[in-house]
């Protein structure tokens, strides 16, 4: 039995799934970008995506993505590794392609993500290149000359209606 047959992969929607510390050694080993992320941003980064896609050969981790979205317009597909002993299988394929048949992504008219050398590989899935979404903020911790309150922030009791 080659070592392939005896592989038992299979694909989890569950946030809860994602061990945290599976997944920074997953980034350390597969992810040139992600070499950096604590543990506790990723557990920030999860709780806010929807989907979040694991790979799974028995108990290992080997696959990752996940996406945020308005569930119409825009999505944007973040995060997307298979661990280099898995690659050249399809893994990575299936993985964005589950991605992107999910329920909260299925339906979006515009799904966005970024590569930095992977051009070819989501161009086979149908990603195309857009030179027309080049820009980008880095968000600089300064302090705001004036700082708004959201209504939302303030107390119920506080907030007055229009009639």
């Amino acid at each position: 039995m080659s070592q392939m047959d005896s592989r038992q992969i299979r694909f989890c929607d569950r946030q809860s799934a994602v061990d945290l510390d599976r997944l920074q050694s997953l980034f350390q080993a597969g992810a040139f970008w992600a070499q950096n992320r604590r543990v506790e941003d990723l557990a920030v980064a999860i709780a806010n995506s929807d989907p979040v896609i694991s790979v799974w050969d028995r108990e290992r981790l080997i696959g990752f993505a996940r996406a945020t979205s308005d569930g119409i317009y825009r999505a944007t597909i973040w995060d997307v590794v298979i661990h280099p002993d898995y690659r050249g299988a399809g893994l990575g394929s299936k993985l964005v392609e589950t991605v992107l048949s999910h329920p909260k992504m299925n339906r979006v008219e515009r799904v966005y993500l970024m590569t930095s050398h992977q051009q070819r590989f989501y161009e086979q899935i149908g990603f195309q290149s857009n030179s027309s979404t080049t820009m980008v903020l880095y968000n600089q911790p300064i302090e705001p000359l004036l700082s708004p309150v959201l209504e939302s922030q303030q107390p119920l009791a506080d907030r007055s209606e229009a009639i």
